[in-house]
């Protein structure tokens, strides 16, 4: 008989694999449901050759799964089915806060969220991505905890949900029994920390090589504040203002008046737009441009240093290591 997330489970001693339920709702992003198939099916696969026995079984319930287990050859979850170690919710189509509250209020999707909020009180973990970790806030499995979730949606999170400690610079983040990601691909890595989490780091590396997949720790490099920036007309102002200057000084109260509203009014529509600081914004926009020059010219880190307004290249080197930004050059 073997023990899941702190409980013991007496299918498993019959079953002898891990159970993990990938909930299907309609508008799910098709790339997250394969993701997770696929990661499962290689992990598996490679215990097979190791001469050792398959560690997961996936299936698929929710308003989706009948469509999404004919696409993935998966089968559907019965009703007197044992039940799940693991349920996984992949990022749902959500991109607006409009969109948001719409489909968080479907009957399918709060149905999913009384799923959710059941299976951790009976003793399982659950899991999910972007735009679907507003429903574990909804469900109220999130109060009090770390998360993370897309990049793009999180000032929008943060508003809604005060009571969740958010790290949105965060890829992956396990708190209890749940675990949360970033934005849509971020599930990958979900899925890599799981298969690390009960096959081993071992297995998880040699999933993430035979499938070309990057390991990533943070989302933070991937950040576009001028995407964030877009939400609010006087912000994006400030943030073209800021751009055209930054191989020079400039201080957060020049680039409020840059946008025509006092300093303690920018610094309150910056963190709504972006949830950032001013001053966190500035420096987004320093390590964009840091990074893109890095990647795209053969510029020392000195002469990169002065065109985005930094005099010590060591400051920059130590940033840009922080947000994961110091690779490879192309």
């Amino acid at each position: 008989m073997l023990v899941a997330s702190g409980r013991i489970d007496m299918f498993r001693g019959f079953f002898a694999r891990m159970i993990i339920e990938l909930i299907a709702l309609d508008g799910m992003m098709a790339s997250g449901l394969a993701i997770t198939a696929d990661l499962v099916e290689t992990a598996n696969r490679l215990r097979g050759q190791a001469g050792r026995t398959r560690l997961f079984s996936l299936r698929l319930s929710g308003a989706g799964a009948g469509v999404a287990g004919a696409f993935l050859n998966l089968t559907v979850a019965e009703a007197d089915a044992p039940p799940a170690d693991l349920l996984v919710v992949p990022g749902l189509g959500f991109a607006t806060p409009d969109a948001l509250a719409a489909g968080l209020a479907r009957p399918d999707v709060q149905a999913a969220g009384v799923r959710l909020a059941a299976a951790v009180a009976d003793g399982a973990e659950v899991a999910a991505a972007c735009s679907s970790v507003f429903l574990l806030a909804a469900a109220g499995l999130l109060d009090g905890r770390r998360a993370t979730t897309s990049w793009w949606l999180a000032p929008v999170f943060a508003r809604m949900h005060p009571q969740v400690r958010l790290d949105p610079d965060a890829l992956v983040v396990r708190d209890g029994p749940v675990t949360t990601a970033g934005a849509a691909m971020a599930q990958m890595d979900l899925m890599l920390q799981v298969v690390a989490r009960h096959g081993g780091p071992g297995l998880a590396q040699d999933c993430a090589r035979l499938l070309l997949l990057d390991q990533r720790s943070s989302q933070a490099r991937y950040m576009a504040p001028g995407f964030m920036a877009a939400a609010d007309d006087r912000i994006a102002r400030a943030e073209a203002w800021a751009r055209a200057r930054l191989d020079q000084p400039f201080t957060a109260a020049e680039m409020a008046a840059a946008a025509g509203l006092a300093p303690r009014t920018f610094a309150r529509r910056m963190s709504r737009a972006t949830g950032l600081s001013p001053v966190g914004f500035i420096q987004r926009l320093r390590l964009e441009r840091a990074t893109e020059l890095r990647e795209t010219t053969r510029l020392s880190m000195e002469e990169i240093a002065a065109r985005v307004g930094y005099a010590d290249a060591s400051t920059l080197r130590r940033l840009m290591r922080r947000v994961g930004a110091i690779g490879r050059r192309g």
